[in-house]
């Protein structure tokens, strides 16, 4: 069976607090940023925007690659979310949309 992960960027609404993660379903873990039924970080700081993803389909490589985004400037992660998503859009939106 093919198992897809993805490291993502969580922000809030104000672009103040920036959070990554990994995850092996994108979409579960996002609506459960965004209702804050998880305690932590993005609870903390509003975190419900899903600006940036990437899939991987092994999780070592995963969690490599989100250990090295962690330690990337603030300047230098948002160089990378802008290359996909220049005006910081909320890409779960397309989650709704596609479970109508």
């Amino acid at each position: 069976m093919y198992k897809q992960y993805y490291i993502y960027f969580m922000m809030s609404d104000n672009r103040n607090a920036l959070y990554i993660g990994v995850t092996d379903n994108l979409e579960r873990r996002v609506k459960e940023h965004q209702s804050g039924t998880i305690p932590g970080f993005t609870r903390k700081y509003c975190c419900t925007n899903l600006v940036y993803y990437e899939t991987y389909s092994d999780v070592d490589e995963a969690i490599a690659r989100e250990k090295k985004l962690k330690k990337w400037s603030r300047a230098k992660k948002e160089t990378l979310i802008q290359t996909t998503n220049p005006h910081y859009e909320d890409l779960s939106l397309s989650f709704r949309i596609n479970n109508k």
